[in-house]
């Protein structure tokens, strides 16, 4: 593989106003880019750290300055000209009222109509660490069904806020009972459940799939209208480019660290987890050996969080 060209380093912010919307910075003519939405920020200048860039970026671009700031994600994305990491710090402390002072058009979005602007393929990420769950939880294949729903409210109230129903060899009529009582239990802590492996099922219940890499390669185009999730597992550039194409609203990429479960895959490591994820714009979450505390871990390397069964689920 030929050595990677160095990363621009850039910061930008998250800025939410007194109704919680999100300001967004349109890009200017002449830029690359021009015309797509974004976060604001801008490049990290040798000899500077990111949250100093951020200060800086801010108060030439806004007019404000920051006062707190706590990093929220950083996502490595290969353009075909460069490659960058976008360091995005959530501020939740400024002075000043936000202006474009580069002649910049802004908007204050509510969150539920982030992902409706178009944006460059780094900020996707950032609009999914922001708007859905830091962990996915899949469940044990072994649950009994009264346990298992006492485990999955335990799951939910630790702010579980995604679900994967993964229940090998269950018979179809069960499995139909099961799925929908979890997605009631979901539904009434604002959680979404997919279901592993079975579209048409899925489609019935009105509730997402997630796709088996083997399923997600062999389909030629999304198994569930828009409206429902759909996700997959993926291993490898090919499969996370497959779901790329099809259109899917997140992935899960590993393993990532050696796991009991799977002792002959080869584990990606964290470095080999961001240059598979600067490949896509898609969420993704890492898996593989991951528990809830790797969370932030995982976001500084451009994961929407962590999916497992064992580090997530509640013992």
């Amino acid at each position: 593989m030929p050595e990677r060209t160095r990363a621009v380093h850039v910061a930008a912010a998250v800025l939410r106003d007194v109704r919680g919307r999100i300001l967004l910075a349109r890009r200017t003519a002449g830029r690359d880019l021009a015309g797509l939405w974004e976060f604001p920020g801008g490049k990290v200048e040798p000899g500077e750290t990111p949250a100093q860039a951020l200060v800086r970026e801010i108060e030439e671009e806004l007019g404000i300055r920051v006062l707190a700031a706590e990093p929220l994600i950083a996502v490595p994305q290969a353009y075909p000209d460069k490659r960058i990491v976008l360091d995005v710090f959530e501020v939740t402390a400024w002075e000043g009222q936000p202006r474009g002072r580069e002649r910049q058009a802004l908007a204050w979005s509510p969150l539920e109509q982030l992902a409706s602007y178009p944006m460059p393929p780094a900020d996707r990420p950032v609009v999914a660490a922001l708007t859905a769950g830091d962990r996915y939880l899949i469940t044990p294949p072994d649950s009994e069904r009264a346990g298992f729903l006492s485990r999955l409210d335990r799951a939910l109230l630790a702010g579980v806020r995604r679900v994967q129903l993964r229940v090998p060899g269950m018979p179809v009529a069960a499995l139909r009972t099961l799925a929908t009582d979890a997605a009631i239990h979901c539904r009434a802590r604002g959680a979404e459940l997919l279901l592993n492996g079975e579209p048409e099922l899925a489609a019935e219940l009105g509730i997402g799939v997630h796709l088996k890499a083997s399923q997600l390669m062999a389909a030629s185009a999304r198994p569930l209208p828009a409206g429902l999730t759909v996700a997959a597992s993926c291993h490898d550039a090919a499969e996370l480019a497959q779901a790329e194409r099809l259109g899917l609203d997140f992935v899960v990429l590993g393993p990532v660290r050696a796991t009991a479960s799977h002792p002959a895959a080869k584990p990606l490591g964290w470095d080999g987890f961001s240059r598979l994820r600067e490949t896509v714009s898609l969420p993704i979450y890492a898996l593989g050996g991951m528990k809830a505390a790797d969370v932030a871990l995982a976001r500084r390397h451009g994961a929407q969080g962590v999916a497992g069964i064992g580090g997530v689920w509640p013992r």
